[in-house]
């Protein structure tokens, strides 16, 4: 009969009352092996786990190390955690730990109750009993946390970070817990130097060291830095409020401005705003349209020399898709070289003033057109973002945008939305596109031309002259096309 651990082998083995060596295999264990038994203390049968007494063995191994166990079972050794998990996990099991101090001082503590998991779940302590306590005479508790037990020394502390005036001479030349050097005593808690904070006497409030705080009219901010409060004037921008927000009191600035609170400068609310500032590059901008509850964001504009224009959309390469779905087209996708602004973010742009469409495309045959619509506005999510003005088409220079007259007054579709009104058919799928597809040619042709697909053996059909969103390389009906020309 296999023994399955130390208590095994003092019970069942006449000649093994004495602490050694001994070979046991726990429940489900591959192969036996050796363990130290402990039987001088405790009434004996004890499987020791751990030995430490040198300092010869390093302890600083490996997870494999630490699973398969390391060291010499006569001197200072790890078990093995996966011996230890088919230990525990076979019957009930106790947890002593013995210490014994440099002045030869020993104690114990024994838990009622120790499991540790198995690999797959880290070898995680499961269970842990309650202690049970040692000898009259002998009480162990362990340090608290971040303390370790050594020879007492004079306590440094957040207010005496040097220890010149915390210091226990009573201890001295005793050994005690202590707090480490890089930590700091705060109270009764041994803390890392760098939690230490300041006490802010008005706010009656520790600061933590790094942070700061404002007083409750915003006329006074306090910052904790080495442990030492530094307090100055502090004082609300006229574009700024008093205010408290996510626990934070400070100043924040107005809708329509931006800033630390301090000072608030009013926010660009398009590409014209950019230009009238006096900008004149080509580049990336943050503007906040009228209205819009979210936080500033970036858009691209471009410079002309009658004045800027906000780009909601930009095609250059195949990199990036436009076949996505209603929440991309509505919060925007893409990137400086491909991008789509975002249905939400171009109706809150359109309905803060009256605005022009501008389409600059290049060919194919890398002819450059471009034309100009009068107006220019998307409605809100409400009404799926229908297109509801297109002025009149002018200056224009090729036919850029020729038919985009059909388009408005629809809203818009995606291939997971589709609001084409189109019966027969899912237009931006079949164009593979986000875009305000149209039901007027919803029917079946015998023609072939760019922006026809064939959705069926016999039939080919298309919802708009103007794909401008299509598969960059795409076969027919998916490419990027206008009326007249392929841009692809």
């Amino acid at each position: 009969m296999a023994l399955t651990d130390c208590r095994d082998v003092q019970s069942q083995c006449s000649t093994s009352n004495s602490s050694g060596v001994y070979i046991i295999k726990p429940d489900g264990f591959e192969e036996p092996f050796e363990v130290y038994c402990n039987n001088d203390v405790g009434g004996g049968g004890w499987t020791v786990i751990q030995r430490r007494e040198s300092g010869d063995a390093n302890f600083n191994r490996s997870w494999s190390q630490y699973k398969d166990g390391f060291g010499f079972l006569s001197t200072e050794f790890w078990l093995g955690n996966e011996k230890l998990s088919y230990l525990t996990n076979q019957a009930d099991y106790e947890l002593r730990v013995d210490i014994e101090l440099s002045n030869g001082a020993s104690f114990y503590t024994a838990y009622k109750g120790f499991r540790i998991t198995d690999e797959w779940g880290q070898y995680k302590v499961t269970q842990i009993g309650a202690y049970e306590i040692n000898p009259p005479g002998t009480p162990f508790t362990p340090c608290p946390t971040n303390m370790i037990y050594g020879p007492c020394s004079c306590k440094a502390t957040c207010e005496d970070p040097n220890g010149q005036s915390g210091c226990n001479r009573d201890c001295l030349g005793t050994e005690g817990c202590t707090c480490p050097a890089g930590f700091l005593m705060q109270g009764s808690d041994c803390i890392s130097a760098s939690e230490c904070g300041c006490f802010v006497a008005e706010a009656n409030l520790v600061l933590p060291n790094g942070e700061t705080s404002v007083n409750d009219d915003c006329t006074q901010q306090c910052s904790c830095n080495n442990n030492r409060l530094i307090c100055e004037n502090y004082r609300c921008s006229t574009n700024a409020v008093c205010d408290v927000k996510n626990e934070v009191r400070q100043c924040y600035c107005n809708e329509g401005y931006e800033g630390d609170g301090e000072t608030c400068e009013a926010l660009y609310t398009d590409c014209q705003d950019v230009y009238d500032a006096g900008h004149r590059q080509d580049g990336v901008y943050t503007i906040m349209p009228t209205g819009w509850p979210g936080s500033p964001f970036n858009v691209h504009c471009k410079m002309h020399s009658d004045g800027g224009w906000t780009v909601f959309q930009r095609r250059t390469d195949d990199s990036t898709s436009f076949y996505q779905n209603w929440a991309a087209y509505k919060n925007g996708f893409g990137n400086s070289r491909n991008l789509w602004l975002g249905n939400e973010k171009l109706h809150y742009l359109t309905n803060q003033a009256d605005y022009k469409l501008r389409l600059d495309i290049t060919t194919s045959g890398g002819t450059s057109l471009y034309s100009e619509f009068t107006e220019f506005q998307i409605e809100s999510e409400d009404t799926n973002y229908k297109m509801n003005k297109l002025g009149s088409r002018t200056s224009p220079s090729g036919s850029a945008g020729y038919y985009l007259s059909y388009n408005k007054g629809k809203q818009f579709s995606t291939y997971d939305r589709d609001n084409d009104a189109c019966g027969r058919f899912n237009c931006a799928e079949q164009h593979r596109n986000g875009w305000w597809h149209f039901d007027n040619y919803c029917y079946c042709y015998s023609y072939s031309y760019c922006y026809y697909f064939q959705y069926s053996s016999s039939c080919k059909s298309y919802c708009t002259y103007e794909n401008l969103n299509g598969v960059y390389n795409g076969g027919n009906g998916e490419m990027i096309y206008s009326y007249y020309y392929n841009y692809v």
